[in-house]
């Protein structure tokens, strides 16, 4: 307790690290029901993927959405947006028996509802708590609680589909969100404080901050990196239970495998934070991309084993949303903590662009060839584009008289 004393603000990021575990874990664990959902229906695996990919966007266009309704209304009340939203689509996922109705439930509802509890209104919120310059290092370790949710829930929702049935499932992991609404109270209060220097010229208004934000080149470039990880993740998220039958390993693995990515996320999303205070964190990003194209390249060349996919989702998860704080870190270093909720929400939806991709086009590869092989390939391609575009960006504040300097 005396640590809260000394440190007040870890009450906020206690509070946001348990709303992101809770509501992380929920949406990575409904795609553990993608079987379930296709056999339910009888529409095939197009289309159960095209619901996921419209999650995806659904996610990303919420997120900048949700950021400037919790910088200008409060914090607490894009959470409870998202809470509601979260909450209702996941237990109508069982009633929905047409394309249409996936896509609501499925993606606007249950995806787009998780996306305004997200990252963007959480780490907007954490950095308005904390000390100037840790907001990369406590982003790390509301990251890392996203990965705690999807290390506890990705198993359980594989136990209560073989235990409740996978409709009982859905409508138990959807309950356990509405823990999270006493925890958003917590994140009201606290406004950014004005500048002190009477000489200092005044910061950017709203809409001068997002025109600044989109004449920067550093700023885009971390977009165009951020389109990558969407991908990435978004495939692995959705197409792991395909991934792991065309491995001969049965279905319950997919939990595990989810789970081991979940935990060693944990590990690389509090590494990742920490590395931001001690290199650049643009050469962080590009290693990390890096990192995972020659992870991508290691999986496909050797065999398919429980432990050989173990030890894949193992180094996965290690940079699996390790890139979540530094490309927080550097948005705030960019453009400080104001609007930071709706810019990194920008960023998040450039993300979920490459999300809605990964998603829909590895059903649509395997439906075509059966197998994700070229998916694959794009993936290692992607990789090398990313670890190269971050090399180039300006990590500094940007002089809103003089963006294109940026």
């Amino acid at each position: 307790m005396s640590l809260f004393k000394e440190k007040p603000y870890l009450v906020q990021v206690a509070a946001a690290v348990a709303i992101f575990a809770l509501i992380f874990g929920v949406r990575q664990s409904v795609p553990m029901f993608f079987s379930s959902i296709n056999t339910h229906t009888g529409l095939g695996i197009v289309a159960v993927s095209l619901a996921f990919a419209c999650g995806q966007l659904a996610w990303g266009t919420f997120q900048p959405i949700a950021g400037a309704i919790s910088d200008k209304y409060g914090t607490e009340k894009a959470l409870l947006i998202g809470i509601m939203m979260c909450v209702t689509g996941t237990l109508l996922i069982p009633y929905a028996t047409s394309q249409f109705g996936l896509i609501m439930t499925i993606g606007i509802l249950s995806a787009g509802g998780a996306g305004f509890a997200g990252n963007s209104v959480l780490m907007s919120a954490v950095n308005r708590f904390v000390p100037p310059g840790k907001g990369g290092m406590y982003a790390g370790f509301v990251n890392a609680g996203g990965s705690v949710g999807q290390f506890i829930m990705a198993p359980m929702a594989g136990w209560l589909i073989v235990s409740s049935g996978w409709e009982n499932g859905l409508t138990y992991i959807a309950l356990f969100c509405l823990i999270t609404i006493p925890l958003s109270l917590l994140l009201r209060g606290k406004k950014v404080a004005p500048i002190i220097d009477p000489l200092a010229p005044p910061p950017p208004n709203f809409q001068q901050s997002i025109a600044l934000a989109f004449r920067t080149p550093s700023y885009l470039m971390l977009n165009g990196g951020f389109f990558v990880c969407g991908f990435h993740v978004a495939f692995i998220a959705t197409h792991m239970p395909g991934v792991i039958a065309l491995c001969g390993l049965p279905p319950t693995f997919t939990g595990w495998a989810l789970a081991t990515i979940g935990l060693f996320n944990i590990i690389g999303s509090l590494g990742a934070g920490w590395i931001t205070t001690k290199i650049p964190m643009k050469l962080l990003l590009s290693y990390i991309y890096a990192a995972r194209g020659l992870i991508v390249i290691l999986f496909i060349l050797g065999p398919k084993t429980e432990l050989t996919v173990l030890l894949f989702a193992a180094t996965l998860g290690l940079t699996y949303l390790s890139t979540v704080p530094p490309t927080a870190g550097l948005v705030a270093k960019m453009f400080g903590p104001k609007y930071m909720g709706t810019l990194f929400g920008i960023v998040l939806f450039t993300h979920q662009i490459g999300g809605f991709l990964g998603a829909f086009l590895g059903g649509k590869v395997y439906q075509s060839t059966g197998n994700y092989n070229w998916v694959w390939y794009m993936d290692i391609m992607l990789a090398v584009f990313a670890a190269l575009i971050h090399l180039p960006i300006q990590e500094k504040a940007v002089n809103y008289a003089a963006p294109k300097t940026a």
